[in-house]
């Protein structure tokens, strides 16, 4: 009896243990296959930056859709894209610091920077702003219907037009970026009127 009491007693102190331990050895399990599946994902993002971070491609008609609907300006977008271009944000702002702001970054094939930017606010703090402080020279482009100014810069160039009192353009629309004013004008020939489905 005494014997037998001794292993009843060894089995009441030892099976609290194993679910214990069961849960361990499950999360330890779970948390195995979260971090594959993370580091999969990982893997398979493009990597098209020097300084490893991917760029990611969006669809900026989604949020162009709700942008014309929202602006109170006839919003522009470049479409079709120019070859090798691509776009990789989008945002509409309907009460930022410079007014309501629509901007569109693009990327190109060499990794060179651009973007398309709107606002009914006033040019001069809105242009230094997405300009980093370029200045205007006395050069101009016509493209796309319209008449640019071209800014220089020590980081980006930029062309901007000012629509005429009374116009359903943007009062500011600016065109800037890494590239030269004339691939600006590229993409600035490029720009039409987004009109979002009806319905």
């Amino acid at each position: 009896m005494g014997h037998h009491g001794g292993v009843a007693s060894d089995t009441g102190t030892t099976a609290p243990g194993r679910p214990r331990l069961k849960t361990v050895r499950d999360m330890v399990l779970s948390m195995a296959v979260i971090l594959a599946g993370a580091l999969a994902i990982y893997l398979a993002q493009p990597f098209e930056n020097p300084g490893g971070q991917a760029v990611p491609t969006v669809d900026f008609r989604v949020e162009a859709n709700t942008a014309a609907r929202a602006a109170p300006y006839a919003l522009l977008v470049p479409e079709p894209l120019p070859e090798g271009w691509r776009a990789t944000s989008a945002r509409y702002d309907g009460d930022g610091e410079h007014g309501a702001t629509w901007r569109l970054n693009l990327m190109d094939e060499d990794e060179q920077y651009a973007a398309l930017a709107q606002t009914d606010g006033p040019a001069g703090p809105f242009v230094a702003w997405l300009t980093e402080e370029a200045r205007a020279t006395d050069e101009t482009r016509t493209a796309g219907g319209r008449e640019w100014t071209v800014h220089t810069g020590d980081k980006y160039h930029a062309l901007v037009s000012e629509a005429a009192p009374g116009s359903p353009d943007a009062p500011v629309t600016v065109l800037t970026g890494t590239v030269s004013p004339d691939r600006l004008a590229g993409l600035a020939a490029a720009l039409t009127v987004h009109r979002p489905p009806s319905g």
